[in-house]
């Protein structure tokens, strides 16, 4: 195998700040959930679907993000700065766009569309609640995630360590004031859980227009001048861009689809999973930074015309992660209760819990390896090709689920997690090795 010039030590230095990334809405879901899980069953599992429900509109602009970053990270690689700017406001105009859209549809359409999804009328009503606030996020959240692309385009991820902690903070303190009525704010339960989270996004928001504005050379990278809009550019990185938006809407609309499918197996069915989902999403943290780190280091490599150095890097990338996700998954399989009652009073929930996180630890360190390769197949610029593997197992993904609905206890549900890890790992790994991607122009 040729060997890569990217260190051990480069891929930690992109990788790090990005896991500390990805904590921004992942601690926005395990503060909700803790939080929320001693008020009750029902306002934990209504978090969980309200909060899966927002996350698959906000995809939209997370693939969008992905092609965005594909842009930066390759004239990054050429070393065409100027042009950098001129992709962000694009994107910028673009997702301002998409987030009035998506908002539109929230506001409207929720009503409906939840309640043709959710049997149980008592969590129907939490999670309508828990949207009544937190739908006017979306608008903020699709800059959240552009900004947060430009950052690893440019490998400059520490920026989104500092964005991470505010929202932390912000969203931990009115959590606790607004859910429980503290500090003299209003006892809003769900609603205050939701409104938390809407002023942590905020918060975000306004961080990283005032950071890029104060930091980023203005001349050097195109920043914050009018660049007059071309439509071939747009095309471009639409073209690019759309199927990375049609990926993660796949990917995370059968995400949501799956526990959609758990619901229907009763109140206790869904309650064991939102601790499940909420501890899982902990656990690939790391897989999903390496994943980002693979992305753009692979599009970065092949603008500096070292293509053939692309399996090389990524075989280090998935050491890296696997390692530490094995780490993660032994420490939870070790005190798998004592994580569990972070989040509900409950003792037999936890209890009743217990064997899908052990299913749960596996699947962390299948997805570190799977992940990488795929997140891969988008960094080559073949994003259409990213999008049909996406498809294909996903269709294998929900068939194996509705089995297992079927069939099976809840940690054997979540063994769908095995299969989806290991199927969509091995055809990446495939695509890299064997096929014709070298020549991808974007």
């Amino acid at each position: 195998m040729i060997k890569t010039s990217i260190t051990n030590r480069e891929i930690w230095r992109i990788a790090t700040p990005i896991m500390l990334g990805n904590l921004a809405q992942t601690i926005i879901t395990f503060t909700d959930t803790a939080f929320l899980g001693h008020l009750g069953t029902i306002e934990l599992s209504a978090s969980m679907m309200a909060g899966l429900f927002y996350f698959v509109f906000t995809t939209l602009a997370m693939g969008f993000a992905v092609g965005i970053q594909i842009f930066i990270a390759r004239r990054f690689g050429e070393g065409n700065m100027k042009q950098i700017g001129v992709i962000f406001q694009h994107g910028a105009l673009f997702v301002l766009l998409l987030g009035l859209l998506l908002f539109s549809i929230l506001f409207f359409f929720s009503h409906g569309l939840m309640r043709n999804i959710i049997e149980s009328d008592n969590i129907y009503v939490a999670s309508m609640e828990y949207l009544r606030f937190r739908r006017f996020g979306i608008v903020f959240v699709v800059f959240n995630f552009l900004f947060r692309s430009f950052y690893v385009g440019i490998s400059n991820t520490k920026v989104i360590t500092y964005s991470t902690l505010l929202m932390a903070v912000v969203n931990i303190f009115f959590d606790w004031c607004l859910i429980f009525g503290h500090c003299g704010l209003p006892e809003m339960g769900i609603g205050g859980a939701a409104l938390a989270s809407l002023l942590a996004e905020i918060a975000a928001f306004c961080f990283f227009w005032i950071y890029t504005f104060i930091t980023i050379p203005h001349e050097e990278f195109g920043m914050f001048h009018w660049h007059k809009l071309q439509p071939k550019l747009m095309g471009n990185i639409l073209k690019v861009a759309f199927p990375c938006m049609m990926q993660k809407l796949f990917s995370f609309g059968a995400w949501f689809a799956f526990f959609i499918l758990i619901e229907k197996m009763g109140e206790t069915a869904i309650g064991i999973s939102s601790v499940v989902r909420s501890t899982y999403m902990i656990l690939i943290i790391p897989g999903f930074a390496f994943a980002a780190t693979a992305n753009t280091l692979t599009s970065r490599i092949i603008g500096e015309g070292k293509s053939d150095e692309v399996m090389a890097m990524l075989w280090k990338v998935v050491k890296n992660g696997a390692i530490c996700s094995l780490v993660l998954a032994v420490i939870t399989s070790i005190i798998p209760q004592l994580i569990l009652q972070i989040y509900t009073d409950d003792l037999s929930l936890a209890a009743a819990a217990v064997p899908s996180v052990y299913v749960i630890s596996i699947a962390t360190i299948l997805g570190a390896i799977g992940m990488v390769y795929f997140e891969a197949v988008s960094g080559t610029g073949n994003t259409s090709a990213a999008m049909a593997l996406e498809f294909g197992v996903l269709i294998a993904y929900m068939f194996y689920i509705f089995l297992m609905t079927k069939t099976s206890s809840i940690a054997g549900v979540w063994t769908a997690e095995w299969f989806y890890n290991i199927v969509m790992g091995l055809i990446a790994f495939f695509y890299i090795w064997k096929a014709d991607w070298r020549k991808k122009v974007i």
